[in-house]
């Protein structure tokens, strides 16, 4: 609890934000505090919206002071319980902080406040003849200060990376308000620690992104997408290999239905018709992106043609407009809609891809085996090796995630792989993180937090 009267810091955060830059009691809104799995819904002591660095420089240093704790939140759009507030705690949303400060075409640079939604920056950025090419689902309400706390990943990390990658520079506040001024848009700057990376991907426990400079790219003027049908794993990782080899630098997505995520698309989602009959066993996307229209799409046909003669691929469906393009990411993008089937738990999980098929065999015999009417499906951005999974086992889901997690997380780590690929620890994957981590490596994050956080207050109890 606060060494500091609460009542009196609670005025003093008031005066820094002013009338407008705070909610409280009934006045906050549930999406403030209501968490996106169903888990966890305590208000905030209060919700406080800095509108500037300086803000949230002063909010921090009067916390640190009273021994606060202090919940940040971005778009609210998590699934692993890192922004939801947890009880006795403050909630620093990052909902005025909007601006988009220069879009520099020369460097190939935005830079932005923590605020700005993640759409907002890809259209300004198609609209300069640039991409910011980070992409996911929740796009229109995710914001850049939520994706880079939590080095998202996407659609097209097999292009261009994680979310750490396409970041030049960032502002930081620490817990006792000090400013760390990161931002600069130099390509090439080896003086030192990289600082920037100490926050990115730390869910907000280490220290507060306030702004950033992103790194932008050329603006492909060609896209090209497929659907293949593919009856075993081992075609969907020698097609992977494939068009790697011949597609190269314009290979921008490699995304892969399990036939059993593709039946409950086709089953609960009306709005999204699948192109290809249910006969197989995995439904791939593959999309290119390049430069030049007509040779890009040439060598795209080119590429799937020969991947048919090899025997990787039983059926091909190439869209040739943009609506037809639209329509095939419509398919895959559909595997995050699947309600009808009740709650569901979501996974988000990194493998080798060479185990990928073993594990989604695996996983279902050993659920299975508990659960008999099991309704499971696995997706995801293999090209990566990040793995989805949906799962709802009967009416009690929503009470049986131990239970889920133990099952999914001990197979993980029999393979050696991630419980997290791309959604981050939160509160919900701690107790499973060292299957991922070593004693040595959690005893090193640990000390990094002492030393940044020696007061506890940013985020407490996520992660560890």
């Amino acid at each position: 609890m606060p060494r500091k009267d609460l009542p009196a810091l609670i005025e003093e955060l008031k005066a820094i934000v002013g009338p407008a830059g705070f909610r409280e009691g009934a006045d906050i809104e549930s999406k403030h505090f209501q968490d996106i799995m169903g888990a966890r819904s305590v208000p905030p002591l209060i919700l406080l919206r800095p509108a500037d660095t300086q803000q949230v420089s002063r909010i921090l240093k009067a916390c640190h002071a009273a021994g606060q704790p202090v919940a940040p939140q971005g778009g609210m759009t998590g699934l692993v319980s890192a922004a939801a507030p947890l009880e006795g705690e403050i909630s620093l949303s990052f909902e005025r902080m909007k601006k988009v400060a220069e879009i520099d075409r020369f460097t190939s640079t935005m830079t932005v406040e923590a605020g700005v939604e993640l759409q907002t920056i890809q259209e300004l950025a198609d609209a300069n003849d640039l991409l910011f090419p980070l992409d996911l689902g929740a796009r229109g309400s995710c914001t850049i200060g939520g994706n880079l706390s939590t080095n998202a990943g996407g659609n097209r990390v097999i292009r261009y990376g994680m979310t750490r990658d396409l970041v030049i520079g960032v502002e930081a506040v620490l817990a006792d308000g000090t400013i760390i001024d990161g931002l600069h848009k130099l390509r090439k700057n080896n003086t030192g620690y990289d600082l920037k990376q100490l926050f990115i991907g730390s869910e907000g426990t280490l220290g507060l992104i306030t702004r950033a400079v992103l790194k932008l790219s050329p603006k492909p003027s060609s896209q090209t997408v497929a659907l293949c049908g593919v009856q075993d794993f081992d075609n969907v990782a020698n097609l992977l290999v494939h068009v790697q080899t011949t597609l190269g630098s314009n290979l921008s997505a490699f995304e892969v239905l399990w036939a059993n995520t593709y039946a409950l698309i086709d089953e609960y989602v009306p709005h999204v018709k699948v192109p290809l009959v249910d006969q197989f066993q995995f439904y791939v996307l593959v999309e290119s992106m390049g430069s030049n229209s007509e040779r890009d799409s040439e060598l795209f046909v080119d590429a799937l043609g020969q991947a048919s003669e090899k025997g990787l691929v039983e059926e091909v469906i190439i869209a040739d407009s943009d609506t037809k393009v639209r329509n095939l990411w419509a398919v895959r993008d559909a595997a995050a809609e699947v309600i009808g089937v009740g709650f569901v738990h979501a996974y988000d999980v990194s493998l080798n891809i060479d185990d990928m098929g073993y594990f989604g065999e695996e996983v279902e015999k050993r659920l299975r085996a508990v659960w008999p009417d099991l309704v499971m499906g696995l997706f995801g951005h293999i090209g990566d090796g990040n793995v989805h999974i949906i799962i709802n086992v009967g009416p009690d889901t929503r009470d049986l995630h131990l239970q889920i997690d133990e099952i999914i997380y001990g197979l993980i780590q029999e393979l050696g792989g991630a419980v997290s690929a791309e959604h981050g620890i939160g509160l919900m994957k701690k107790q499973f993180l060292s299957y991922s981590k070593s004693e040595a490596e959690i005893t090193l994050m640990k000390a990094l937090k002492r030393t940044l956080d020696p007061e506890g207050i940013l985020n407490p109890g996520r992660i560890f």
